[in-house]
């Protein structure tokens, strides 16, 4: 049998949020592992607990998206769902910026939202379809290009890793060490505000393997 996958829920909506608890309860795969009503106690139930999935609303007292910043930063295995009434696009790239991997609006079925966990839980990202086309337009119309701050190398090996390769693979290509694939991975990730290897590869996907020389 897989792992279960363990979800926290944090709304300040008493009913909303025991609505979500129990429809959530009865999707296979999925527990339900906590509940928290406002961003303080949201972040004290990630740290105790490590869900695999947190689900925060953008408007509950303490702010959904300092907590999501915040989870982001003290549990970085842990991915997270933003579920809101929010359809403003500054709110959707805030909520990305803050570590999110999923942008729900609360007018979702518990179907899509279970399919949500699953596939953030798996690695990807899920935004509102209602959503995704503005998003897409902002991130497309930046004034420079995301790969700007990487070096030559940086750039060889970002485009390398976007193929699927592993470090070892990586490094085999390239005539390098593995761990100093590792530490061009490392300084990647940074440059470009991404948490993983996936989120890097999907930035690649959504701009073009970046330009040498």
């Amino acid at each position: 049998m897989s792992e279960l996958i363990r979800v926290a829920v944090a709304d300040d909506h008493p009913m909303f949020r025991a609505g979500v608890v129990l429809s959530l309860r009865e999707e296979e795969g999925i527990d339900v592992i906590g509940e928290a009503g406002d961003a303080a106690a949201a972040l004290a139930l990630a740290r105790s607990e490590l869900p695999h999935v947190m689900i925060l609303d953008i408007a509950m007292p303490g702010g959904g998206l300092e907590a999501a910043s915040q989870i982001a930063t003290v549990c970085p295995a842990t991915r997270i769902v933003m579920l809101t009434v929010s359809e403003d696009e500054d709110d959707l790239l805030a909520a990305m910026k803050a570590g999110a991997s999923g942008y729900v609006l609360k007018g979702a079925g518990a179907g899509e939202l279970a399919n949500v966990i699953r596939s953030v839980h798996a690695g990807e990202v899920y935004v509102a379809p209602a959503l995704a086309w503005g998003m897409l337009r902002e991130l497309r119309t930046p004034r420079t290009s995301p790969y700007d701050g990487l070096t030559e190398r940086e750039r060889e090996v970002l485009e390398l890793v976007a193929e699927g390769l592993s470090n070892h693979e990586v490094g085999e290509r390239l005539g390098l060490a593995e761990k100093t694939i590792k530490h061009y991975m490392t300084n990647i990730l940074g440059k470009l505000q991404v948490r993983s290897r996936v989120e890097a590869a999907l930035l690649v996907a959504r701009e073009g393997p970046p330009q040498k020389g």
